[in-house]
């Protein structure tokens, strides 16, 4: 797969093969792109992350930050982030985002409904024989930050307004990334479960590296 970034949009993949770059940095007259460049990536399996240096030959610093963030993205929109952030009011499970089973609900403060809260059934740690789930202050994400269904670039354009992020600064959100202990169980879910690529402090140097680079959004057309 290759990774693209037009004067209207940007694709990320990982995969076997070789991942190019094509940059064009304007539109000219009747949306003709110009002043374009091309920059070769190293591959990457689908189970790993590029890291921030890995895209130091992308010039144009706005281009960099918004490849960065698809990276970092392709973590954040994995199941095994996006079933605890769920539009509705009960997770997700699995990695075709199936209803929670048994039926649960969100409850107030989306700790799930009383005499059956989340920490019910999920403990600090997983239950490898029972194969339930556990890390600390296990709980769903408010609905207003809600990632099913999100765009690389509505995703992003959330995790950057306080309002929809849970009150946090961008510097907060580095460290949210790279240390907290509930993001960190996707690396290590437990029975059968597919783990999100790469690991936490790699998604954290990702993040970290978006920021540095100005916490630019990828455009509507891209994904990961």
């Amino acid at each position: 797969m290759s990774l693209r970034s037009k004067a209207l949009g940007v694709v990320l993949g990982a995969g076997a093969a070789g991942v190019t770059l094509a940059l064009a940095f304007g539109v000219g007259c009747g949306g003709r792109a110009v002043q374009g460049s091309t920059v070769t990536l190293p591959t990457v399996e689908a189970q790993a992350l590029r890291a921030p240096t890995e895209f130091a030959s992308i010039g144009d610093k706005k281009e960099r930050s918004r490849a960065l963030f698809l990276e970092a993205s392709r973590v954040m929109l994995h199941p095994r982030c996006v079933n605890c952030h769920p539009a509705g009011d009960s997770p997700t499970q699995g990695d075709a985002f199936q209803l929670h089973d048994p039926p649960v609900a969100r409850g107030p403060g989306d700790q799930g409904v009383p005499g059956l809260e989340c920490t019910s059934c999920h403990q600090e740690k997983n239950a490898e024989l029972a194969r339930v789930p556990g890390a600390p202050k296990w709980h769903l994400a408010p609905r207003v930050m809600a990632w099913q269904g999100r765009t690389p670039q509505s995703l992003c354009e959330q995790l950057k307004d306080p309002a929809r992020n849970g009150g946090k600064s961008l510097a907060e959100i580095i460290e949210h990334s790279a240390h907290d202990e509930l993001v960190g169980w996707g690396w290590k879910p437990g029975a059968d479960r597919v783990p999100a690529p790469g690991t936490q402090a790699e998604f954290g140097a990702l993040v970290a590296a978006w920021v540095k680079d100005g916490a630019e959004c990828p455009r509507e057309e891209s994904r990961p």
